[in-house]
């Protein structure tokens, strides 16, 4: 007879956990993995859950835990507008959500779930075991008074549906999300720290920028395509990470210049990129909130790009640029070798103020493991 596989047999002491990002862009699956890394090291069974690139960067870090496909948002930038870019979206979206809440039940029954935490998947909550929700966002920003407040009702009544709210944040001066994240009491928030899969590391500097690109097509294609063009008039040694993981077996490239060499990969691991961007004098990133993160966790500089119309991303550059953090550009103002002369002026954050978030996670999941098997709000 063969053997049972090993989630049928769990050990007592153990707790099975879903955990399920969100797939836009790559940042809601990087700022799991220091999760999925804490749970193990509490001895829990991860099932991990996604779709898209975020699937495949989660199959490639962590190889022997099983994971499951969930409905895709398929969510797409393709203008400027971001009302116009959701809201053709929104019945897509809505239908996804309700599928993708049907399909979590079967998974809590297939793998006996004894937690679930979700990365900004609103239909991954659950009535018969906790459900977490992370999010930085509890202040959805829109360029419209009246559908902003549609859509922070519409975002606190889904949170709402969920035993409890991890914002990966630090209350007080030391926020790096802001407005975004703090606003008037709601219940059931804990502040959990920032989330990064970068851990401070010192390195001879192998570059003189790492472009790390990510989020929603088609604007990562188009970003990648404006920055080669500019990178090739420039001096210096480049590195470029596609953020494609699903291409992480192609081969690395080299364009060499007159002046200069770019060095294009399609995808680097965690421990990897971790390596290359402490390698790097500057990085150029969009300016999400998991990419901030990270950079705060290696006290780099660095040259923001808010993907347009995405307007929680041009709300955390502006703030970022205006106490002289990090430089921003808008993506249709490109201009690296600009870029390159400003973002000496800025100062990047300081890494030290961030390592207590170690202890905080690790004090979040332990609280979050050992509590009853029901959620306390049902």
């Amino acid at each position: 007879m063969s053997a049972q596989p090993s989630f049928l047999n769990p050990p007592s002491s153990s707790r099975r956990v879903l955990v399920a990002p969100l797939n836009w862009g790559l940042g809601h699956a990087t700022r799991c993995i220091p999760i999925i890394e804490e749970l193990l090291r509490q001895n829990a069974e991860v099932i991990l859950a996604s779709d898209g690139r975020a699937y495949e960067l989660l199959q490639q870090e962590f190889p022997n835990l099983t994971i499951e496909k969930l409905p895709s948002y398929h969510i797409r930038y393709p203008s400027g507008n971001m009302i116009w870019n959701m809201a053709w979206q929104m019945p897509r979206i809505a239908r996804a959500v309700w599928q993708e809440h049907r399909v979590l039940k079967k998974l809590i029954q297939k793998y006996q779930i004894e937690r679930v935490i979700s990365d900004n998947r609103f239909g991954c909550f659950s009535r018969i075991v906790p459900s977490v929700f992370i999010t930085h966002q509890l202040n959805i920003l829109v360029p419209h008074v009246f559908l902003q407040t549609l859509a922070r009702l519409v975002n606190r009544f889904c949170i709402r549906q969920f035993s409890e709210c991890w914002i990966p944040d630090v209350p007080g001066e030391q926020s790096l999300a802001g407005k975004l994240a703090h606003s008037k009491p709601f219940k059931k928030i804990r502040y959990v720290g920032i989330l990064s899969r970068m851990k401070p590391m010192q390195m001879p500097i192998q570059y003189d920028a790492i472009v790390v690109l990510s989020g929603p097509e088609p604007q990562r294609t188009r970003l990648e395509a404006l920055v080669l063009k500019q990178l090739a008039n420039l001096s210096g040694r480049f590195l470029v990470v596609q953020g494609k993981p699903e291409r992480l077996s192609d081969q690395v490239t080299e364009r060499l210049s007159d002046r200069g060499q770019v060095v294009i990969t399609p995808f680097l691991k965690a421990e990897a990129l971790n390596a290359a961007m402490a390698a790097s004098e500057v990085v150029i990133a969009r300016a999400g909130y998991s990419t901030i993160m990270d950079l705060a966790m290696l006290s780099k500089k660095a040259i923001l790009l808010p993907t347009p119309g995405q307007t929680e991303q041009e709300y955390l550059a502006v703030q970022l640029f205006t106490k002289n953090i990090f430089y921003y550009q808008a993506q249709s103002k490109l201009d690296l070798a600009e870029a390159f002369q400003n973002v000496q002026h800025f100062s990047g954050l300081n890494g030290s103020d961030y390592q207590h978030s170690t202890i905080l996670l690790q004090q979040t999941l332990q609280s979050f493991l050992s509590g009853p098997r029901s959620p306390n709000n049902q």
